[in-house]
């Protein structure tokens, strides 16, 4: 049985705190391996700037660069565009593994305007690491855990296969300030580059 990571975004482009949070959960939840999920379309963003899938997950490699993190695109071959419905297709098709969504502060802000989030986050614990100017006071689905009797839970992170869902687990870690939105800014045209593995030893800086 393998401690999985389940990091789910656009990666439209991946970046630097990306690859952070995968190695903060990979030591503090004592993970064996963390996968991103390359989402063909985040059902919360806009078709409009949004990079061929090919193009972020070839980015998405050059970035990782790290032999415990895989980069798929799981949700294209399971069809799934919810990340309740990917979690559940997962944990049908690998019953061996046991799972944790992983999470910047910045997600939980919004999670509540996920598809059936009530529903996800009974399915499976959420690890978050913390992002640069995001408060999660009144967060809508914080108070709806707390509420159920888990919220910020408080065993140690590597404990969290024993947490009672749900369970929102809080890692520590120094802020990253890396944004998707800033760095398509910069670099509109990031995509049509033939190779990225120059540009992504910028991003290996943990």
């Amino acid at each position: 049985m393998a401690r999985i990571g389940l990091l789910g975004g656009s990666f439209n482009p991946a970046h630097g705190a990306h690859r952070h949070i995968s190695l903060v959960a990979l030591q503090q939840l004592q993970l064996d391996a963390v996968w991103w999920l390359v989402s063909p379309l985040n059902p919360l963003k806009s078709a409009a700037g949004m990079a061929p899938l090919d193009k972020r997950v070839a980015r998405a490699k050059a970035v990782a660069r790290h032999p415990r993190i895989k980069v798929t695109a799981l949700e294209a071959q399971l069809g799934t565009r919810f990340a309740v419905d990917t979690v559940a297709a997962l944990q049908r098709r690998f019953p061996q593994h046991q799972f944790v969504w992983l999470a910047g502060s910045d997600i939980v802000a919004e999670l509540h305007r996920w598809r059936r989030w009530r529903h996800f986050l009974s399915s499976v614990p959420l690890a978050v690491v913390p992002r640069p100017g995001v408060s999660l006071l009144g967060a809508p689905a914080l108070a709806w855990a707390g509420k159920g009797g888990g919220g910020w839970s408080p065993a140690a992170p590597s404990r969290w296969t024993q947490a009672a869902l749900p369970a929102i687990i809080s890692l520590h870690s120094r802020l990253r300030p890396e944004s998707a939105t800033e760095i398509r800014s910069a670099d509109p045209g990031w995509a049509t580059e033939a190779r990225f593995d120059e540009k992504a030893r910028s991003f290996d800086q943990d």
